[in-house]
């Protein structure tokens, strides 16, 4: 059978078990929903009672598109790290972007808790604090990587930065009260809740638009893969495809950590599930089925999340951990014998 057609049927596939997760994830909750009254509320039913309607809005369908949008950022963006740095257990967080974000989310939770008895900081507040500091991380791994040619020293930076941000925050820690040091503790656990809908429509653009702009780098990635002298012998500026590649992962990296928190594994995991399932290298096939797949795997986690304990919701990251190691362990097992 035609390569292209059996690619279709596998994404004809995973859009189906992807559409089937998501009809289970919004009916999904401490109060579950019929799938019916989900599709009246769409379809703009006059028979249901305001909180009824707000229900559905502001908890399940924006938990629905966070955890679709962010799975397939997450994903793409590991899907490019590995990529760029030709390392199989690369991830969005290699670059320490979500690390600046966690860092700008402690100076504001942690820091006016430490001259302050009790601080409440808003959702805002935290949303501009995360970006800051994301894009603070940014502009030094830019600075960097117009500086150097070895990937491997950009890596190293990126691998610094993360330490100096844990260290910092750990003293921040130490200082500061226990009510935000719980907040800050909470939110580095993740959550898909706490988005509202409309952030989860601002989440929207950001993500698909960033998305499509690095799905027009897919025919230059395939060259880098064959090696960077060949890439240079092809015309292949690779200082500024790094550069474009960085900003566009940290725009999709800090925007999801800003909004859910940090979440791990899925942008190491997918990727590797992707080129399993695809059988390819080839980052036009690779990038769509990425983005399919990173937004199953965490519509999966979600719906674990809400259904394993019934006295609560479990933390995402923690779930998703669990649904992600075995894939790590299975990467570093395989790759011993072969190299992406």
């Amino acid at each position: 059978m035609n390569r292209t057609v059996v690619n279709i049927i596998k994404f004809v596939v995973i859009a189906l078990v992807l559409i089937a997760l998501a009809i289970i994830d919004v009916c999904t909750g401490s109060n579950p929903i019929p799938l019916s009254d989900i599709m009246d509320y769409i379809f703009g039913s006059s028979d249901m009672s305001v909180d009824y309607q707000f229900t559905i809005r502001e908890f399940r369908l924006a938990r629905l598109i966070t955890a679709m949008i962010a799975g397939a950022a997450l994903s793409v963006s590991g899907l490019l790290m590995q990529t760029i740095f030709r390392n199989p257990l690369a991830g969005p967080y290699v670059l320490g972007i979500s690390n600046g974000a966690s860092l700008g989310v402690a100076v504001i939770v942690l820091g006016s808790g430490m001259f302050l008895p009790s601080a409440d900081v808003s959702n805002f507040a935290i949303l501009i604090a995360a970006g800051l500091g994301a894009a603070a991380v940014l502009m030094l791994i830019l600075a960097v990587s117009l500086r150097v040619r070895d990937i491997l020293s950009i890596l190293i930076v990126g691998i610094l930065v993360s330490g100096v941000v844990a260290s910092v925050v750990n003293v921040m820690q130490f200082f500061s009260n226990e009510v935000n040091v719980k907040s800050y503790v909470v939110w580095t656990m993740g959550s898909l809740d706490s988005v509202s809908f409309n952030d989860s429509v601002v989440l929207i653009p950001v993500c698909l638009i960033m998305c499509a702009v690095l799905y027009m780098f897919s025919k230059k990635l395939n060259i880098l893969l064959l090696g960077e002298q060949f890439a240079v012998s092809m015309g292949l500026n690779i200082k500024w495809l790094r550069v474009i590649i960085f900003i566009g992962v940290s725009v999709l990296t800090g925007a999801v950590t800003a909004f859910c928190g940090p979440l791990g594994f899925i942008g190491l995991a997918v990727p590797h599930i992707s080129r399993w399932i695809f059988n390819t290298s080839d980052h036009f096939v690779l990038v769509p089925a990425s983005m399919i797949l990173g937004a199953a795997f965490l519509l999966c986690g979600d719906i674990l999340s809400h259904t394993l304990y019934s006295q609560g919701v479990l933390p995402i990251n923690a779930v998703i951990s669990i649904l992600g190691a075995p894939f790590i362990i299975w990467i570093v097992f395989k790759n011993q014998r072969t190299v992406i």
